[in-house]
């Protein structure tokens, strides 16, 4: 039996008390001056980290008016799209603005300001935050709603130990990523040595403008009441802009396998590969082979090209279709492009790939920590 089960059955062999977040704690209503934070003490929304990922040094700090205080061990929760899981536990005080939730434990000798960290960390709250939060496209939390919330509260020892236990798993599953994420680091270094190397080729194969091997052309605006954030089943139909995936929209305007390159904004250039039904907006340009180039081959020849430094000069950076199509590029044989491409999808599903490879055992590592540290918070409801 472990420490945790016996003093489970020394302490609350009939079961554990639930209590609502507002019978345990409230919400900071302390001020303190814009003037008494700098980067570090000032923690808006912005720098808290998505999925639980704590905060960095905010870039901006306000510099007059009150702030809502928090001080050491009080819970702080992005009220913003909640649905980003944002939430640090305060290692210091500061101050913060109404964008971010400040939770006060009413008395710690009751409940662990570490233990609600990570029972206010688990999916299951995140998710009813999301369910009663308000708005469409920039959804806030219900302060009424997540006050609402029940927890376990067992008793003060069972608390600590749980702690304990997360602390040392955190601690492992953290080292373990930082390992994975180091080697997908170095496996993609590789992969973009070989694809440039796989793409640099001599004076044999032949170079050709791309306006005479692509037709190429910007997609239609759309207005941005008509994108959102996440997927679901009436918005399945992923939304390209200037920079990558901007959200979801109810219909696509193309369908197929398609390059697609960002034209507008710092990076432009970027090269995505959509296959299937999606929208281009007018900032995303989508490029058809004319019958010499592979689509995926042409995905990776255009990724390799470095299509940023096209761009033009200014406030707003951008890359004209005209001056994409005069970019000379190789054109190999059909049968050479089918070669690297199954040479270069195998080394992309092991960089990329969510189902499979480096990153899906990073998500797995993750899901099994999110599991256990749900297991620990469960537990059998005194009276129930």
């Amino acid at each position: 039996m472990s420490k945790l089960e016996q003093l489970i059955a020394e302490l609350c062999p009939d079961g554990v008390e639930y209590k609502s977040l507002g019978e345990v704690s409230y919400y900071s209503s302390f001020r303190i001056a814009a003037t008494g934070v700098d980067a570090s003490s000032y923690v808006g929304v912005d720098n808290l980290l998505p999925d639980k990922k704590g905060k960095i040094d905010s870039s901006y700090v306000p510099t007059e008016g009150r702030l809502t205080q928090f001080v050491e061990g009080d819970i702080l929760i992005g009220n913003i799209r909640p649905y980003l899981k944002k939430i640090w536990l305060a290692a210091h005080e500061g101050g913060t603005n109404g964008d971010v939730l400040v939770i006060q434990i009413k008395d710690r000798k009751k409940l662990s300001s570490e233990y609600l960290f990570y029972a206010l960390s688990s999916d299951q709250f995140f998710i009813y935050d999301v369910q009663n939060s308000k708005g469409a496209k920039m959804p806030r939390g219900n302060k009424v709603a997540v006050m609402k919330y029940r927890i376990p509260l067992p008793p003060l020892p069972i608390q600590h130990e749980i702690v304990r236990i997360l602390d040392n798993f955190t601690e492992l599953t953290a080292e373990l990523t930082a390992e994975l994420t180091a080697e997908l680091t170095a496996r993609k270094k590789q992969y973009e040595f070989y694809r440039d190397h796989l793409l640099t080729f001599g004076n044999e194969v032949p170079t050709i403008a791309l306006k005479d091997t692509c037709d190429m052309k910007s997609g239609k605006a759309i207005s941005s009441s008509q994108i959102i954030d996440k997927q679901n089943e009436s918005a399945s139909f992923a939304c390209f802009g200037g920079n990558g995936i901007r959200g979801y929209v109810k219909e696509g305007s193309h369908h197929g396998e398609f390059p697609i390159i960002g034209r507008q904004g710092a990076l432009c250039g970027n090269v995505n590969y959509a296959t299937g039904g999606f929208y281009a907006t007018e900032h995303a340009v989508v490029v058809k082979s004319l019958g010499k180039y592979n689509q995926r081959f042409l995905f990776y020849l255009l990724t390799a090209m470095n299509l940023n430094q096209y761009k033009s000069q200014g406030a707003q950076p951008g890359l004209a279709v005209g001056n994409l199509e005069n970019i000379l590029a190789p054109v190999p044989s059909i049968e050479e492009q089918e070669r690297i491409v199954a040479i270069l999808d195998r080394f992309d599903t092991l960089c990329n790939d969510l189902s499979s490879g480096l990153p899906a055992e990073i998500e797995a590592r993750r899901k099994q920590y999110e599991y256990y540290r749900d297991k620990l918070l469960t537990f059998k409801e005194a009276g129930a």
